[in-house]
């Protein structure tokens, strides 16, 4: 069974829009400093990496599943250029109402993405910059990691706390060494 670091996209891998705002173009997506190293570094490490990530943006008719697929497709193919693999991207379209099981925080993509990849999620982390990722990730099994803000405070209790994925991911790596 496979190992697997599940990232939350906004605030993990790309600059997240303020409050409201939705990245719906590619031009929109601006890479934090050390994503595409902390990804290769878990990827030289054994572990898959797969983003689960909620897009309501769909939901609200800012993009097409299309348009969202294809801004997911650019971004893996950035990466990938270099040295940083995605393995697979999971989005939930819907809106927060009525509740659905693919909506974090309910653990439903990682557990689609478990049976579909036959993943030990026991074995695995799940790293976001909000509560409902590291409720998402308790609730499938999984380790958890938070990236935080110096300034902000958290109500959930995750594994591992840092402020950036570059951080966060060479704590994960030295408890697995």
């Amino acid at each position: 069974m496979k190992r697997v670091i599940f990232l939350d996209r906004d605030g993990v891998i790309n600059r997240k829009p303020p409050e409201g705002q939705y990245v719906t173009r590619w031009e929109e997506m601006q890479f934090l400093p050390g994503v595409a190293e902390a990804i290769r570094l878990m990827v030289q490490a054994g572990f898959c990496v797969m983003v689960v990530s909620n897009q309501r943006g769909v939901a609200k008719g800012l993009l097409t599943i299309d348009e969202l697929e294809l801004l997911h497709n650019w971004m893996c193919q950035e990466l990938a250029s270099s040295g940083a693999v995605i393995t697979s991207v999971y989005y939930c379209p819907h809106e927060e109402r009525p509740a659905c099981s693919c909506r974090k925080p309910a653990p439903g993509m990682l557990l689609r993405a478990a049976r579909e990849h036959h993943i030990d999620l026991t074995a695995s982390w799940m790293i976001g910059d909000s509560d409902r990722d590291v409720e998402a990730g308790r609730s499938a099994g999984c380790r958890t990691a938070r990236i935080l803000n110096p300034s902000e405070l958290s109500s959930v209790t995750a594994n591992v706390f840092a402020q950036s994925l570059l951080e966060v991911t060479r704590q994960i790596l030295l408890a697995h060494r």
